[in-house]
């Protein structure tokens, strides 16, 4: 099974933040035990605010401001719900930016 891109979504807000998530179906292997590679952002002014992603060597890992900490990955659905959440609050943090 080769890669197969099977969602993406890119949202560009008044405010000129940027959301972008997209999810890949990978073959299960020791870079991608899970068989999903991914990666969710929000971006504003070129600067990551957010982000989740699981690229190599890292693995699942998540960016908020200038913080980068390991992400406890169980699904896809969990990992939308803790981005919107980060999402969410970052956006209230600096809405005055």
């Amino acid at each position: 099974m080769a890669s197969k891109l099977v969602f993406h979504q890119k949202v560009v807000h008044e405010d000129g933040s940027i959301v972008e998530v997209k999810i890949w179906q990978v073959p299960k292997s020791v870079r991608s035990p899970d068989g999903v590679k991914y990666f969710f952002y929000l971006v504003k002014g070129g600067k990551v605010l957010v982000g989740y992603d699981n690229h190599h060597p890292k693995g699942h890992h998540r960016h908020y401001g200038d913080r980068q900490e390991p992400y406890p990955f169980t699904s896809i659905e969990q990992l939308a719900h803790d981005f919107n959440e980060d999402r969410k609050r970052c956006q209230h943090e600096n809405q005055n930016d």
